[in-house]
């Protein structure tokens, strides 16, 4: 009778043992999947140009099985409904607005000088259609109204709050915010190698403008959600840009964006030199940091990611890595990082 409650004892630790190991398991496979799809997904030929795999100029919504034409202005103005201002900008108004008993997003211009701004975001959006980028689900360039799905999360700059709510608070956790740095720059090297060719990241000027940019997912994926300021680079035929025709300042620019005659020298747009789109990897750093946030294990994260993010603030930008460079190794770490989680003392040097 005596060596029951001794063998209970016994038994316990490799049941918790197990378990934890079961735990552990899953959720290596569940990273390793999310790397095969993200690869998958990012294969020329692949879901990376339709994420709906509805062809050009049509989409789904919701549960609706059949995909629809983009939306006419006939249609935006007949079938689309507001039903609240969420947002305003130097370009666009933004309403929550209702399609079918959908909620989605109605964009229309405000400022008629900035109308060549807006008729490039829409340009962008309908050629970038993909796994990366907000869908459109209608336009009417007569009336400078855009049609976008809608996201219930909102911009980036509330992924904090988001995160600290009861129902998000298990997604609080560094991999997951590794995820959705790794989708980040999943995106820029997008637009760095688009069927366009290369695109830069124009609108990005400090932190809380980049995050702005971007849209959070309800299965907590990034999409780039603005695209009104996205020129193009072709060094082979020295084409480069400049990001607007103000003078740019501060730590979270790159070096080449700031103005390099001195105080003494006034600035003088004409006389400014342009750059390419190593602009977009000098910010990844602090956008990533960003994504990290201050959770158990983030640290750790960063120690790994330490040498891609010192390359990436490289003062030549020449000397700076591709986004492709820096997302091979954000997936490396994430891998070597979670299989360090499941099988102690099996971790390599990077």
């Amino acid at each position: 009778m005596e060596k029951k409650p001794h063998s209970a004892k016994r038994e316990s630790p490799p049941r918790e043992a197990a378990a934890a190991l079961l735990v552990l398991l899953v959720l290596l496979l569940n990273a390793l999947l999310y790397l095969y799809l993200s690869e998958l997904r990012g294969s020329p030929g692949r879901a990376e140009a339709e994420p709906s795999l509805c062809p050009f100029g049509y989409f789904r919504l919701g549960s609706v099985k059949n995909c629809s034409p983009w939306l006419s202005c006939e249609a935006i103005n007949r079938e689309v409904r507001k039903l609240k201002c969420v947002g305003e900008g130097a370009v666009k108004k933004v309403f929550l607005s209702e399609w079918k008993e959908n909620k989605v997003v109605l964009s229309q211009l405000t400022n008629i000088e900035l109308k060549e701004d807006f008729l490039h975001g829409l340009k962008m959006l309908k050629a970038l259609q993909s796994r990366h980028v907000v869908r459109l689900l209608g336009y009417c360039e007569k009336q400078f109204t855009i049609l976008t799905e809608y996201h219930p999360l909102g911009s980036l700059r509330g992924l904090n709050e988001t995160l600290h709510i009861p129902k998000y608070k298990g997604m609080n956790t560094w991999h997951r915010r590794l995820m959705l740095a790794i989708d980040y720059v999943s995106i820029i090297r997008y637009l760095h190698s688009s069927p366009l060719g290369t695109l830069v990241m124009c609108d990005s000027n400090d932190l809380d403008k980049v995050l702005s940019q971007y849209l959070l997912t309800s299965d907590f994926h990034v999409l780039v959600n603005d695209l009104d300021a996205l020129p193009l680079v072709n060094k082979s035929s020295g084409r480069l840009v400049k990001c607007g025709h103000r003078e740019l300042r501060g730590e979270f620019v790159a070096p080449e964006q700031r103005w390099p005659y001195g105080e003494d020298v006034p600035f003088d747009d004409d006389l400014m030199p342009p750059y390419d789109e190593k602009t977009d990897i000098w910010k990844i750093p602090d956008v990533s940091n960003f994504f990290l946030g201050h959770v158990e294990g983030s640290d750790i994260v960063r120690l790994h990611l330490f040498d891609i993010h010192a390359a990436c603030k490289r003062k030549d930008p020449a000397k700076r890595p591709s986004a492709q460079e820096i997302l091979d190794t954000y997936r490396k770490v994430l891998t070597l990082l979670i299989r360090e989680v499941a099988m102690p003392g099996t971790r390599e040097m990077l």
